[in-house]
């Protein structure tokens, strides 16, 4: 098992770096490419562990996929989406849940049998929530422990049922399932959300010509009345992996640095709303737009960061970024609330749990509550040795935290980081960080943080 060794920066983070490619538009950008008739060329392409585990189990429908990971690019060719086959084998999503679940939206009306299953992070995720609303298609559709958990089978017809569906959570990837399994109804169907989650679906079936009736917490999908064209996507920068070196720069003293073409889609820009809140010095620049998609560069500086109320109407649009915001708050000056996160407990892993448990060993001041954090800042955070559980997000968060302690921050099982940005420590190292060491560990580390 790898454990990273992170050393207190003794200088500032300086300089320019391309941000890792957005994994959320990857994966889907490759599933509209297999539905559509053609070839997509998909430039910009994130080749982590998450999206490779989407290519693999495509091309399990029949797709034909050629990767270039040199220049970033993907290639589709496929017949469209009336042309996917049964699988051969159980589809494997290793630790994706987007795959997992936008698949089984797919797989709703591929005709024959599909069984997906993931690593053991992956069969402890919540399922149901994807299973309930496709039954309403009236499709066969079932998991283990009574539906609860990977893996799943579908039973896949044509046409299916239109639907109208109200999700109990906000969840991009419930709700683009269902958009998904909706393309092939024989009449419109509804998703309604309590609050606005990630649109990147709505926003690339739009570029490929379904119609949409959008309006805040309702989408209405019109399925397709002739096969899908292909057509090419230029993805930006994930802002997910963006926020890891902005908090970065924002609390190691004398800081600035340039993060280049970040996704900077408006539901994706809790983490920028919270840390302008905190009175972060984050600057926009070169703002466009691409297939519904904003993107730009960050210029951002060292801080003086304040605490601040996060709550459950912003969480939709960071929840990835909620473990990094809980290491921010350890240097803002007050107190931070985070509340309405619980979603974050069925994640890779309890990831209110794991910040709770590796900040209060590096001496934060923090509480853990059912849906939050409460964090007092400033401290010094000192050294110690904490645990990732598995989890990309959590391994980067502590490494982050590791620039800023008194002594080194060991984070046991840093592989996981490989998951979403692969390139995390090198990027760290181009700007400045330097004091990184890498070595194998035969200790167990803990499997699971409940």
């Amino acid at each position: 098992m790898k454990v990273a060794r992170v050393h207190p920066a003794n200088h500032p983070l300086t300089g320019s770096v391309l941000c890792a490619r957005d994994k959320s538009l990857s994966h889907r950008a490759a599933i509209l490419a297999a539905l559509a008739q053609g070839t997509t060329k998909v430039s910009g392409f994130s080749f982590c562990e998450d999206c490779l585990s989407t290519l693999s189990c495509l091309r399990q429908f029949g797709v034909r996929i050629k990767t270039y990971p040199d220049v970033g690019k993907v290639v589709v060719e496929s017949g469209g989406w009336r042309e996917l086959t049964e699988p051969e084998d159980v589809l494997y999503a290793g630790n994706s849940g987007t795959t997992a679940r936008l698949l089984c939206g797919v797989a709703s009306w591929i005709k024959g049998l599909t069984i997906i299953t993931g690593d053991a992070s992956l069969r402890r995720r919540p399922m149901r929530r994807v299973i309930e609303p496709l039954s309403l298609t009236g499709i066969q559709i079932g998991g283990r422990d009574n539906n609860r958990f990977l893996p799943v089978f579908i039973r896949g017809k044509y046409p299916l049922t239109p639907f109208e569906y109200r999700l109990s959570v906000a969840s991009a990837q419930v709700k683009s399932a269902l958009l998904l399994a909706a393309l092939g109804a024989d009449a419109p169907s509804c998703v309604r959300e309590p609050f606005a989650s990630r649109d990147h679906t709505e926003n690339m079936l739009s570029y490929l010509g379904i119609r949409l009736e959008r309006e805040p917490g309702r989408v209405v999908i019109h399925p397709p009345a002739k096969p899908l064209k292909a057509r090419d996507f230029s993805l930006p920068g994930d802002v997910s992996s963006a926020a890891f070196l902005a908090a970065a720069a924002l609390m190691v003293p004398d800081s600035g640095i340039y993060i280049q073409d970040v996704g900077l889609n408006p539901t994706r820009s809790g983490f920028l709303e919270c840390v302008s809140r905190m009175g972060g010095q984050v600057k926009i620049h070169n703002l466009k737009e691409e297939f519904g998609e904003r993107r730009g560069d960050l210029e951002v500086a060292f801080s003086s960061l304040r605490g601040v109320s996060i709550g459950k109407e912003i969480i939709p649009s960071l929840i990835d970024e909620v473990p990094i915001l809980s290491v921010l708050a350890t240097q803002a000056q007050g107190v931070t609330f985070i509340t309405g996160a619980e979603e974050l407990r069925v994640k890779e892993c309890d990831r209110l749990r794991a910040m709770y448990l590796g900040l209060k060993t590096l001496g934060a001041k923090v509480e853990e509550r059912s849906d939050g954090l409460i964090i007092e800042g400033p401290v010094t955070l000192h050294g110690g040795r904490v645990e990732s559980f598995g989890d990309h997000r959590i391994a980067m968060s502590f490494a982050v935290a590791g620039l800023i302690a008194r002594e080194a921050v060991e984070i046991v099982d840093v592989d996981c980081v490989k998951i979403s940005y692969p390139e995390f420590f090198d990027h760290l190292q181009s700007l400045g960080c330097k004091r990184v060491e890498f070595y194998e560990s035969e200790e167990e580390g803990e499997k699971s943080c409940l």
